[in-house]
């Protein structure tokens, strides 16, 4: 899909940055607001780049000074350390703050040029978390609309897409209000993953195989649960494969896939270092009695629930899927690995001892799978009639201004992080009145 042949996407991409930009600056970089971005799982994720490039401390001793110091609110006061024998780790994993470097580096060298503050906590630094979230939200959405157009789908109907995710589910709340999550970041690599995976199993090749080791590592790095992405592979196929040529393929490129393997052990193995640096140990468990309960889950309350469901809060995820007869048309294989890989992951996800996932707008860790629900949505906007075809596009659209109104209120408290139920939900529904 080159530039030329694809305005619509173009044009809607480079509106959508710049929306993001504004948003990003209106909301977070004026006055003091700048001091609200990283707060409570993102303080975890980002504190490896001041502990690795900063303080040369893997055990966090600068905690004391930023959190309870310098930077302190006991409105966000949040300890994102683990005691491990003696030594003490970050509870959370490396990934995101990979993700993040390039952009803390920026501001490490806007900091110091300028003169201000090189502590990684003044306000470069947070606008550079900030950007990177936008820039990785981007990312994704450019392979979102790559992976389309090997679909077939018309560049306008990829553009309308676009929009519909962007604004019309959780993403635009976790590059924007909540950027410091990990969400956007595993959004943009598993998006990435997606377009790549159905690139190499159309035509295969050493580099593309190799890179799927390394984004696959990277996408474990941060957050290991996303692993499952390698069972979303076969959704990509357009014909289910036989046996022979299965076997073919496997003689002809098993030591790249072995190697690829490897490549995606090592990325991964970067978490295993900083323990081994921080602790002596190669493996440390940092959630300590927190696990999934696997007789337990919680499919319903996950995807329906008032207090997080995926579908109650993002609705247009349940309308898009009005296009997986067209999925299942174009590929039986496909469609049916894709419901076979959604109950999978849901049912993984709803295993969590805290299947709400803390404070969030919506269910959040599906955030990073949303090229898989827009997939369908897609085929359904190129394939319905006209008349139905208008009625979903105005649905979506209404869903846009849903979304949008219920981001505003979560981000006044309208709408709470973690505690919401039905009196509560209907309670706010659309109200704009009562945010101060």
């Amino acid at each position: 899909m080159g530039t030329m042949k694809a305005p619509w996407t173009t044009g809607t991409l480079a509106g959508i940055a710049l929306v993001l930009v504004v948003c990003s600056s209106n909301i977070n970089w004026g006055k003091d607001h700048w001091r609200t971005v990283i707060q409570a799982d993102a303080k975890g994720y980002y504190a490896y780049l001041p502990a690795l490039f900063i303080y040369h401390d893997a055990n966090l001793g600068f905690f004391h000074g930023i959190e309870k110091g310098t930077y302190y609110d006991p409105n966000r006061f949040y300890d994102y350390r683990f005691g491990y024998k003696g030594k003490v780790v970050d509870k959370y994993f490396l990934g995101t703050a990979v993700a993040q470097l390039p952009f803390f580096l920026a501001a490490h060298g806007y900091a110091a040029v300028t003169g201000g503050l090189t502590d990684g906590y003044s306000k470069p630094y947070v606008v550079g978390v900030n950007l990177a979230a936008v820039a990785w939200v981007l990312f994704g959405l450019w392979c979102m609309a790559r992976l389309l157009s090997t679909y077939e789908v018309p560049d306008g109907w990829i553009a309308f897409t676009l929009v519909v995710f962007m604004f019309g589910t959780n993403l635009f709340y976790y590059a924007i209000v909540a950027p410091g999550m990990s969400h956007a970041y595993s959004f943009g690599l598993c998006t990435a993953f997606l377009l790549l995976g159905r690139r190499t199993m159309t035509a295969p090749s050493t580099g593309r195989i190799l890179a799927l080791g390394a984004l696959l590592g990277l996408i474990i790095l941060i957050r290991p649960v996303n692993a499952l992405l390698l069972l979303a592979l076969p959704i990509l196929l357009d014909d289910r494969p036989s046996w022979p040529d299965i076997k073919k393929a496997f003689t002809r490129y098993w030591t790249i896939v072995c190697a690829s393997g490897l490549l995606a052990m090592a990325v991964a193995a970067l978490q295993l270092l900083y323990y081994r640096i921080a602790t002596g140990d190669w493996i440390v468990y940092s959630y300590g009695e927190e696990g999934f309960h696997w007789s337990d889950p919680h499919v319903l309350d996950i995807l329906f629930s008032y207090r997080k469901g995926l579908f109650l809060y993002t609705p247009v995820l349940l309308l898009g899927l009005v296009g997986l007869p067209f999925l299942w048309r174009r590929s039986t294989f496909g469609g049916g690995s894709w419901l076979v890989f959604l109950l999978l992951l849901t049912y993984v996800l709803s295993s969590w001892w805290n299947w709400w996932y803390g404070g969030s707008f919506g269910s959040r860790v599906f955030v990073e799978y949303l090229a898989l629900f827009a997939l369908p949505a897609a085929l359904a906007l190129q394939h319905l009639a006209p008349r139905w075809k208008r009625m979903l596009m105005t649905c979506m659209v209404l869903c846009i201004v849903l979304c949008q109104i219920q981001t505003y209120q979560m981000r006044y408290y309208q709408i709470h992080w973690e505690d919401m139920d039905k009196a509560r939900y209907w309670d706010v529904f659309l109200r704009l009145d009562r945010i101060p």
